[in-house]
């Protein structure tokens, strides 16, 4: 499976944003990554619904709060990373 990356959209970003998206989009990932590791490590027949629930909960626990707070990813696509989770360990 391909690390999961995260890209944000700089038309919705504010000018600090857009300052820090470089930064901030490696942290976003490299949370989204640990989590994804984490989660595969831990998975248990859980559904995807509920591997998605999990990536989006273990991402925003390794962030810090502020950050966490906004971190709001595409939910078809986290669930695509989740997807994948649960058909390797079938």
């Amino acid at each position: 499976m391909a690390e999961p990356h995260v890209t944000l959209d700089p038309q919705s970003l504010n000018p600090v944003e857009q300052k820090l998206r470089g930064p901030l989009e490696e942290q976003l990932s490299s949370a989204l990554q640990a989590a994804t590791v984490k989660v595969q490590q831990g998975y248990d027949g859980e559904s995807v619904e509920q591997v998605t629930d999990m990536l989006l909960e273990q991402a925003k626990a390794g962030l810090h709060p502020d950050i966490a707070a906004g971190f709001n990813p595409d939910h078809s696509q986290l669930r695509h990373v989740a997807e994948e989770i649960v058909a390797r360990a079938n």
